[in-house]
């Protein structure tokens, strides 16, 4: 079976190049095999252990059947869409992020008459990170998984707060930047707009938490005199 896989981030400057075309694979191979064959091909990436696989745009276990033809990502530990319609915001909005991003304008989107909370989470660059100093992050994401991921992380968000249309509303929105942000700047903003404080609170702590976990975003640390990538274990 021949195979290409993306990289990111770290795996990619690593392996001086996007994409690794594998040749020769075993026919009937899982994601943790396939993992095994490019740390043997490829020693420059290191252990894989903490990489994860993503087939398409979703995650997959390390048993899962690798098929000729699967479009195969590597993702490096994460350091952790295009504008839509007004109504989307009941379910979720993310959007990625080239500009400065401005919170009070995020929290103005997901004003309503109907919530009288609105929470927000606003994560900036600090001057100093691992006992250096900081002088600018870069950030890098996979674009086509970011959408579908953070969709996913907003509905668990309602499902496990248990929202609903009524009392129990959510009104979310997450911007995220990528690109260079400078010491100061905002890197992520979220807000969250409910009838009542509590739900808002929740819901605000509960999408970074998770989107920290498991959002295809890279940062990158640039100090005075080194870099480093954020979440990288080699």
């Amino acid at each position: 079976m021949n195979l290409t896989v993306r990289l990111f981030a770290a795996l990619r400057e690593r392996a001086r190049t996007d994409e690794l075309e594998l040749s020769e694979l075993p026919a009937t191979l899982d994601a943790r095999g396939l993992k095994r064959a490019i740390e043997e091909r490829h020693p420059e990436l290191g252990s894989l252990a903490h990489v994860a696989v993503v087939v398409g745009t979703s995650y997959v276990t390390e048993s899962t059947a690798i098929r000729a033809g699967d479009e195969v990502s590597l993702l490096p530990p994460v350091s952790g869409g295009c504008p839509s319609v007004e109504d989307a915001l009941s379910r979720g909005v993310f959007e990625l992020a080239s500009e400065p991003l401005e919170p009070a304008q995020c929290a103005d989107r997901v004003a309503h008459a109907s919530c009288g909370a609105i929470v927000t989470f606003t994560g900036t660059t600090r001057a100093e990170n691992r006992g250096k100093r900081v002088v600018e992050l870069r950030y890098e994401a996979f674009d086509a998984m970011t959408g579908p991921e953070m969709a996913r992380i907003f509905e668990r968000c309602r499902r496990e707060l248990a929202a609903d249309e009524r009392e129990h509303a959510l009104r979310m929105l997450c911007r995220h930047r990528v690109g260079v942000v400078h010491v100061g700047e905002p890197s992520v903003v979220i807000a969250v707009a409910s009838p009542h404080r509590d739900l808002a609170f929740r819901a605000c702590r509960y999408l970074i938490d998770e989107l920290k976990k498991s959002l295809p975003i890279w940062k990158k640390e640039i100090y005075e005199g080194g870099e480093h990538w954020i979440g990288d274990r080699s």
